[in-house]
């Protein structure tokens, strides 16, 4: 039972990574109709960032207040490069085909990873932070102290975004846009202004989970494959739903904990690796009974 909390602990923290991920692409989907396939790149920048500014004021600050400025910094920073990506390369595909804007954010990922990589080097660039590998205990079981902060981070965001959708009035005109960006527009929202706060805020977000994963094992070029991992995520709980989004990224974190932690000794047949496609197994199964995610909004068209 011991092993099976800690692993439950251990899913919930790596999910709560992917539920920020999942939160940047749904933001961007309900305000533009897009899936911004760049995420990963914007996921890479924010922990890069993070790995220089950390460094360059832990000379005067202890570890701890360094690594959160740093990670605010890398937010900030990387919420101006999405917007940037966003005025300069998807504002003038406004009204061409999604299809089109898809593969257009397709490139702009890895013409934006290529430039974060260089950044990087041969190895891994450590950020400096005060938790590492480090675990404590929480009510008898062991629990790396990332993954606490992880949930911690998580709890904060959605507490943010549920505050800034419901009082706030840039939160009112994104649901609005959401809604129905033509009645929006006619009441006087600047839906424009809704896209590039969307893609800002996607950013932010991405740079966050992106500097969390890094606490681990530092960041190196294949750190933007775990974006990867948010797709089915965002699948399960519904392209449209933010609720969706969380309970999809901690559901994708705990199964893919529980399989690496039990499927050698339940099921070896599957070979060693199978709790990475565990994730994309488990979407599969929710969209035979949902095929629009659990909380996703069903379309109905006329044919």
């Amino acid at each position: 039972m011991t092993d099976f909390l800690e692993a439950l602990l251990r899913g919930l923290g790596t999910g709560s990574v992917y539920a920020l991920l999942a939160l940047g692409f749904v933001i961007i989907y309900k305000a533009t109709g897009v899936i911004s396939f760049s995420q990963p790149a914007l996921m890479l920048s924010g922990a890069v960032i993070a790995s220089y500014v950390a460094p360059a004021i832990g000379f005067v600050l202890f570890t701890g207040l360094a690594f959160f400025i740093s990670l605010g910094a890398a937010a900030l920073i990387t919420a101006c490069i999405a917007l940037v990506v966003e005025r300069t390369a998807i504002r003038p595909m406004v009204g061409r085909p999604v299809f089109v804007v898809a593969i257009i954010t397709i490139g702009l990922d890895i013409a934006i990873r290529v430039v974060a990589s260089g950044f990087i080097g041969l190895g891994a660039r450590p950020i400096a932070n005060p938790w590492g590998l480090e675990r404590m205990t929480l009510l008898g079981l062991r629990v790396q102290e990332r993954h606490l902060v992880m949930v911690a981070t998580l709890v904060v965001v959605v507490a943010v975004l549920t505050w800034f959708y419901r009082y706030t009035r840039y939160g009112l005109a994104m649901r609005a846009a959401a809604f129905d960006q033509e009645a929006a527009l006619t009441q006087g929202v600047s839906v424009g202004s809704v896209f590039a706060l969307s893609w800002a805020m996607a950013g932010a977000l991405a740079a966050i989970a992106g500097t969390l994963l890094a606490t681990s094992a530092g960041v190196d070029r294949q750190l933007w494959l775990v974006a990867l991992v948010a797709l089915p995520a965002i699948i399960l709980g519904g392209l449209d739903s933010l609720e969706g989004a969380v309970i999809g990224g901690l559901a994708v974190g705990v199964v893919e904990a529980l399989v690496g932690s039990y499927q050698r000794d339940l099921a070896p047949w599957l070979g060693e690796n199978f709790a990475v496609v565990s994730p994309y197994v488990l979407m599969l199964v929710v969209l035979l009974a949902k095929p629009y995610g659990i909380f996703g909004t069903a379309e109905v068209r006329r044919v």
